[in-house]
């Protein structure tokens, strides 16, 4: 482990035992491809999709690995480029056999907190789909740890996708936050 690493793994005290948070890397590309296709939930992405982004966005981004180094977590995020004190969580999603143990929350919290390090973070922003339970949980309490209120509204309504029927895609803009 770096000192960088070090530092990073100092901030994660909720972490699962067992678990560590690093930076993804673009051999990780497949298996963060793997996850999300298992999740059922998200829209799956090309697989070069997830690679570009372990390479292109590793530092606004997060995987969960077991000891042996093995991904079995993810959040995915950019800075805003119009709105650069915004991180938008584009997916987040842990494997099955993870799931449960608080593993979504201290990714998201360790992102931020590292992206809040390094830049003027002041909010995080998501979209969700109506009935996602799951991730209505997960960035409500998050913004409740983080003492910020949560704005919604619909970003992109069925209207707009145009590959069939899609569920709106519902704007959470969590801030400002107190990190």
């Amino acid at each position: 482990m770096t000192a960088a690493q070090a530092d990073l793994q100092a901030e994660f005290l909720e972490m699962p035992e067992g678990l560590r948070i690093d930076r993804p890397q673009v051999v990780d590309g497949a298996a963060l491809w793997r996850i999300a296709k298992d999740s059922g939930t998200l829209d799956l992405n090309s697989s070069y999709s997830y690679l570009l982004w372990c390479r292109d966005f590793a530092g606004t981004s997060a995987v969960a690995r077991t000891a042996d180094g093995e991904p079995v977590g993810f959040v995915t995020g950019y800075l805003r480029p119009e709105r650069p004190q915004a991180l938008l969580v584009w997916q987040v999603a842990v494997d099955a056999a993870q799931r449960g143990r608080g593993l979504a929350a201290a990714l998201l919290d360790g992102l931020t907190l590292r992206v809040a390090g390094q830049s003027e973070l002041t909010s995080v922003e998501t979209t969700i789909t109506p009935g996602n339970t799951a991730s209505e949980r997960l960035f409500t309490s998050y913004a409740a740890r983080h003492g910020a209120t949560v704005e919604r509204e619909v970003l992109f309504d069925t209207g707009h996708f145009p590959d069939g029927p899609h569920d709106p895609e519902v704007l959470y803009r969590i801030g400002p936050l107190s990190l």
